[in-house]
């Protein structure tokens, strides 16, 4: 079965359940009260062409949403809102995010995972081809410390371009929005197999390159390629944080990888 989808749906929330072969293409989406879109339960469905507007103050209006599900992709779309431009949830399978724009927003996150029980595995994320403006963060995987076991694994974002984001690449297993967890224990999420090739722009703040990993489950197979990222600020050059990951390197790094520690209480991007 295909389904096409063609129509501008404005101030009403847009919900997909349990779809299976479907194109949804041209869709405009506006000022919506939380998420724009929610994805629940689907099997090969392409997003093309999709536009998310809201303020960059609005609080948790995700562009889309999209969790348990296998095989979706999200190609050549626009988004601009308060949140994450695209979230990626638990249990999400073969997920592609290719030429999509995000700014302004929170980026592309997967996560933030673990924090309820009985959550699903990730596995095999592809971002490419996306561009991030003047969003909090390009992108990144979050997960919560003290929470539930889990893992991540195949996660690929490659050709990715940023331009004044404050956190262009940032792995987060110290995730902890105004202190709801307990920060003080490691997260129990096992993230293998991520790499971040080809990414190059500016960031916002020196810290261009975060990357923490839970300290009972070190990572397994880091991968930093051809990573060039200035400072579009007034204070001193980039700098990469590290804490216990030591990532396989290769080509051109600007910033040079793991050149600064995690501070002690490191805080929680959006």
């Amino acid at each position: 079965m295909i389904i096409v989808v063609h129509f501008l749906l404005i101030k009403q929330n847009l919900r997909f359940d349990f779809l299976t072969n479907a194109m949804i293409q041209d869709i405009t989406t506006k000022d919506r009260k939380q998420f724009h879109v929610n994805v629940l339960g689907y099997k090969n469905i392409t997003f093309e062409h999709f536009t998310v507007s809201a303020p960059d103050e609005s609080p948790n209006t995700d562009g889309i949403h999209i969790g348990r599900s296998d095989g979706v992709n999200v190609l050549n779309s626009e988004i601009k809102t308060g949140d994450d431009c695209v979230s990626i949830g638990d249990g999400s399978k073969n997920l592609v995010s290719n030429g999509v724009t995000c700014g302004p927003g929170h980026g592309t996150s997967i996560g933030s995972l673990e924090l309820f029980k009985n959550e699903e595995p990730v596995d095999g994320v592809t971002v490419k081809n996306c561009t991030f403006t003047n969003t909090s963060n390009g992108v990144r995987i979050k997960t919560w410390p003290g929470a539930e076991p889990g893992t991540c694994s195949n996660i690929h974002f490659e050709d990715i371009t940023a331009t004044n984001v404050s956190s262009p690449i940032i792995i987060d297993q110290k995730y902890c929005p105004r202190n709801k967890c307990k920060i003080n224990e490691e997260s129990k999420v096992k993230l293998r197999n991520i790499s971040f090739k080809n990414i190059h722009g500016t960031s916002a703040l020196p810290e261009a390159v975060k990357i923490i990993y839970s300290a009972t489950l070190p990572c397994e197979n880091v991968e930093l390629a051809d990573i060039e990222i200035t400072h579009s600020g007034p204070t001193g050059p980039v700098v990469s944080q590290c804490s216990n990951v030591k990532p396989k390197v290769s080509g051109k790094q600007n910033p040079a990888p793991c050149s600064a520690p995690i501070p002690a209480k490191p805080t929680s991007a959006a």
